[in-house]
């Protein structure tokens, strides 16, 4: 059944920045519409230019990553979400399926798309291949030949790569990220403290608000 959450006054002023790699991002796509009370816009955003941009990578190629993992697993039972699976060889190249996120964007099918593909990775345990960003495509209605085609062409490319320039611009550091109305709430734990300044009025100022781990540097609420 499709949601009929009423929109926010301020729901045009949100965006929730994330890449298909993350299990974060999974996890704040499965719950932002349900935590805000409306659909913010999603915009894809290619993380590996967050990291070169920040100067560091992934907590999947550290020691943290079974700490990580364990954690990721408990949030999603608490959440109420089904097991998480995890894809032979996670993390692995989701270029491809960024820029048919990308493609989806344009035809106003993000969120569907972006949860399709998620779910066949986070729950199913499925590899991002063409195959996946396929089913995916068909689940949010376009279809799949168009977009595979689509992904090549240097528009969808460029789109990729401006919006995420548009993205650190912003303040992103990481996904998920969603930005209200100047305020950027970084991690997927940060959806609550979001939905209660929803409807206050912004100061003016661009500001961030993380956990106080985030801001130590071992948050383990986004990449």
């Amino acid at each position: 059944m499709t949601s009929m959450a009423k929109p926010s006054p301020r729901s045009g002023h949100s965006v929730l920045y994330f890449d298909l790699g993350s299990p974060y991002a999974y996890l704040a796509v499965e719950r932002v519409e349900s935590a805000l009370g409306y659909m913010p816009e999603l915009e894809p955003i290619l993380l590996g230019s967050i990291f070169a941009r920040r100067g560091s990578g992934s907590w999947a190629h550290t020691d943290e990553r079974d700490l990580r993992i364990s954690e990721l697993e408990a949030r999603a039972r608490r959440y109420g979400l089904p097991p998480m699976a995890w894809p032979e060889s996670w993390p692995a190249d989701w270029l491809r399926a960024m820029r048919a996120a990308t493609v989806a964007r344009e035809h106003g099918l993000t969120a569907a798309f972006a949860r399709s593909v998620f779910r066949q990775q986070f729950v199913d345990g499925q590899m991002l291949s063409d195959e996946v960003i396929a089913v995916g495509c068909t689940q949010a209605g376009m279809e799949a030949g168009s977009v595979l085609a689509a992904i090549e062409t240097d528009r969808v490319k460029n789109a990729l790569r401006a919006a995420t320039d548009t993205a650190w611009e912003a303040g992103v550091r990481g996904v998920p990220t969603l930005r209200l109305a100047g305020t950027v709430f970084y991690g997927d734990d940060q959806l609550e403290a979001a939905a209660r300044t929803d409807t206050v009025p912004s100061g003016g100022e661009d500001s961030v608000l993380a956990s106080a781990s985030d801001s130590a540097g071992s948050a383990r609420a986004g990449q």
